[in-house]
């Protein structure tokens, strides 16, 4: 009887051994807050379907980035990938990289999420991205620093330069960045584009429809170019990553900060309600208001060896539950239209958008992967040597005509 008892637990666990499935999920969710969360959610969804084991390989943001493109051609590619919306997720669809999604929801798409997020999740009509959740861009400031030299939050560009030049004279760095990684230049563009000419001309040109040469574009530089000259960014800036400039946010070394309203998640404990942030200011009343709202969320690549539980796991976590739960622990502003948003600052954040006259991605989301990232690395020279600008430009434009035409 013992002996019969053992063979059918042995066989028991060989036949649940060979009946697991495994989703594989690769993820940039590195910084410690996002990581943590996005971990409790792959837990709750192993908890809901026990006969799926879910792995998950995460990555350095800027290591994931490299390594997409070799997942997604891979004949062993992972069931599913975090990655961005708009023409990032389209520039892998278009090259049929991606499983199309559209039969996790049997009533449309706009079920679960704003139909203005249709085009950022979409191409040639299909689905290709769920949504998790978005932020907005703004310019954080201390509000400790802003306190003890009385400052007022600045509307207006000079406004803005008035209070960068009293940061700098009471020995504070006006503008902390970190250029070691490229993308955090791509906001001061996005931004100055917007403000100065416009959402049409700023989509006109990450389509790669305007040279590099335009007059409107080095009427950009020349704004950037005043800030440079004065000395109000972060000296070295391109040895710094984006989280270790933070850092002098952080401890009052620096006042003001353009960034993304992730911030909040490398900020220590004792100091995240002493940041906080505000509108980039208006250069040209005549121009439309216009912010930066990237979209992050998953994909699921066509080689994946698991599709029909990577749908499953999509299906969950397009969900108003676990949307909600990112969207709570982190601040954010959940993708799924049913969640509200988790704070007070959150909400500042929608009020703000709510308030604007149109929405971009990200610099390099909105263009094209080759272009977006020779055009940043011109924008971080320009910052170290902003004299060059004219070369700088003449190169990008020769580089803009080699990749569109």
């Amino acid at each position: 009887m013992k002996k019969l008892t053992l063979t059918l637990t042995i066989l028991t666990l060989v036949l649940f051994v060979f009946s697991a499935r495994t989703l594989v999920i690769n993820s940039y969710m590195s910084d410690p807050a996002p990581k943590e969360v996005f971990s409790k959610l792959v837990a709750d969804f192993e908890e809901m379907y026990p006969e799926i084991d879910v792995t998950v390989n995460t990555f350095a943001h800027e290591d994931f980035k490299t390594l997409l493109r070799t997942w997604l051609g891979s004949n062993n590619a992972p069931d599913v990938v975090t990655w961005f919306a708009g023409e990032r997720m389209r520039y892998f669809a278009e090259k049929g990289f991606l499983e199309p999604l559209d039969d996790i929801f049997p009533n449309g798409f706009e079920e679960e999420f704003p139909e203005a997020f249709r085009t950022a999740s979409a191409y040639q009509d299909n689905i290709y991205f769920i949504p998790q959740s978005w932020y907005w861009w703004g310019v954080y400031y201390n509000k400790a620093v802003f306190k003890d030299l009385s400052l007022e939050i600045p509307k207006t560009w000079n406004e803005f330069m008035a209070v960068n030049e009293t940061l700098k004279e009471n020995g504070k760095i006006p503008m902390a960045i970190g250029t070691k990684f490229l993308w955090t230049a791509g906001g001061w563009f996005d931004y100055l584009n917007m403000r100065i000419n416009g959402i049409e001309f700023h989509t006109e040109f990450t389509a790669g429809k305007v040279p590099f040469t335009d007059p409107r574009v080095k009427k950009v530089f020349e704004y950037w170019k005043e800030m440079v000259d004065k000395g109000y960014f972060i000296n070295n800036h391109s040895a710094y990553s984006w989280q270790e400039a933070a850092n002098r946010l952080f401890t009052g070394e620096a006042g003001m900060y353009l960034m993304g309203q992730f911030i909040k998640d490398v900020a220590p404990e004792n100091v995240k309600d002493d940041i906080d942030f505000f509108r980039f200011p208006i250069i040209d009343s005549n121009v439309g208001v216009y912010e930066d709202t990237p979209i992050d969320g998953f994909m699921v690549p066509k080689n994946a060896k698991n599709i029909e539980d990577a749908k499953l796991f999509m299906k969950y976590i397009a969900g108003k539950e676990s949307q909600q739960y990112f969207a709570d622990e982190l601040g954010r502003l959940a993708a799924n239209k049913k969640v509200t948003p988790p704070d007070a600052h959150a909400q500042a954040g929608m009020d703000m958008i709510l308030e604007s006259d149109g929405v971009m991605q990200f610099f390099d989301r909105d263009m094209d992967p080759e272009m977006a990232n020779n055009a940043m690395n011109g924008f971080v020279e320009f910052m170290m040597f902003p004299n060059r600008i004219d070369a700088i430009l003449e190169n990008l434009e020769n580089i803009r005509q080699r990749i569109y035409n």
